[in-house]
């Protein structure tokens, strides 16, 4: 397991969601500190070539051909009309085939509860599926996974009650029916902003904030390290016996903001946030399903990524891809453009690709060295030529932000 591949330049995204298809990724939204979510706009959408390492925005051809016909940024977009979701944050994607589904999330205006479809062979926003059924309330910060051609929400801030949510709700991705879960057993407090990931027939659910006083917002946050599965064939919540390979190695300690994936029957947490801590992480667990026991992972590489919250991780074969997410500023910069020493105020948006693999092969490591070694490239094989120009040559898909932002 090796951090090979450091590029920037790629989309400057926070809180965006993200899933891959085949060799692609797919990241929508998000948002970037400094621009307006107070106006509706179409969402933005965005494909890595997990092959070439190139990103490239995703403009649907209606989209275009209106961009083209008003000859300005959307300006009449109506998204109680349209096919095609408004920008948002806090949102969810999950995959069905060819398609993705997109649920929840808002701007900074409102929540939303409408499902929509994004066909990745076209390109295209599909016509909004038409549901039936109990629909969960609109939300923020929730999770989603896809089981069995089915999608189960669970969690996040509801809009209209103002509170934390600890309900699942499923929807059948065939007859697009929702359905809220009675479930039995003891279920994780209300939260939002967890992880969770499918693994066979479960849904493992791990960290977030909640609050002292239950599904309420007081201010009084509690970070929660307890993983709990949900048995989708029995409905049932377990928690799990959880040990430790050595008594010298606890659990991951509570955090929201994280993300969370399945490679090999294991399952990983990365990065995350504790706002009692005010600390921000970059560390690597890994939780044996099997046998119930947690690991820290000891990862090598010539890049590593800071410690960071609200980042999207993809797995694509026997790589896993990591962009965007916000951390503080270094101490450095702060001093240097006299930002205040907080770290939940002086913040700083990436719009960074990190790749982890699982299995470096030796031509791999090899191209490592040499970049590492600054070797003289017109000596070497035009195919390696070609593939450390790949691995180093950043992208292009944003605008200029080198002065610090806030949020």
């Amino acid at each position: 397991m090796y951090w090979t591949i450091h590029l920037e330049g790629g989309p400057r995204r926070v809180n965006h969601a993200a899933v891959s298809v085949g060799t692609n990724v797919y990241s929508f939204g998000g948002y970037c500190t400094g621009d307006n979510y107070g106006h509706c706009k179409p969402i933005d959408c965005h494909i890595l070539d997990t092959e070439t390492l190139r990103w490239r925005p995703c403009l649907p051809s209606r989209l275009k051909a209106r961009q083209q016909l008003q000859q300005q940024s959307f300006a009449e977009f109506d998204p109680h009309e349209s096919n095609i979701p408004f920008q948002r944050y806090g949102h969810t994607v999950v995959v069905n085939g060819d398609l993705i589904y997109l649920w929840g999330g808002r701007n900074d205006n409102c929540a939303d509860d409408t499902l929509y479809c994004f066909d990745t062979a076209s390109g295209e926003w599909l016509d909004r599926p038409k549901v039936s059924g109990r629909i969960p309330g609109a939300r923020d910060g929730h999770t989603a996974v896809s089981i069995d051609n089915k999608m189960y929400i669970f969690g996040g801030y509801e809009e209209l009650t103002e509170r934390f949510s600890n309900d699942i709700y499923v929807l059948d991705m065939t007859t697009f029916v929702w359905k809220y879960v009675t479930a039995s057993g003891q279920p994780p407090t209300w939260r939002d902003f967890h992880s969770a990931v499918a693994y066979e027939d479960r849904m493992y659910v791990f960290g977030g904030r909640s609050d002292r006083s239950g599904p309420n917002h007081s201010q009084h946050e509690v970070y929660c390290n307890e993983l709990m599965y949900f048995n989708t064939t029995t409905n049932t919540w377990i928690k799990p016996s959880v040990t430790n390979q050595s008594s010298s190695q606890p659990p991951p300690c509570g955090r929201r903001s994280h993300s969370s994936f399945v490679y090999q029957n294991m399952i990983y947490i990365f990065g995350g946030y504790n706002g009692l801590d005010r600390q921000h992480f970059n560390d690597l667990y890994q939780f044996d399903p099997r046998r119930q026991v947690w690991s820290l992972v000891d990862v090598r590489g010539r890049h590593r990524p800071c410690a960071r919250r609200r980042q999207c991780c993809c797995v694509v074969g026997d790589r896993l891809y990591l962009f965007g997410g916000t951390s503080p500023y270094p101490a450095s910069l702060c001093q240097t453009y006299a930002l205040p020493q907080m770290i939940d105020v002086s913040l700083r948006d990436h719009s960074d690709l990190y790749v982890l693999d699982f299995k470096p092969t030796l031509k791999t490591l090899t191209i490592l060295v040499a970049i590492d070694k600054e070797l003289i490239r017109s000596y070497l094989p035009k195919n390696i030529q070609l593939d450390i120009e790949m691995m180093t040559r950043d992208n292009n898909v944003n605008r200029d932000r080198s002065s610090p932002n806030q949020g």
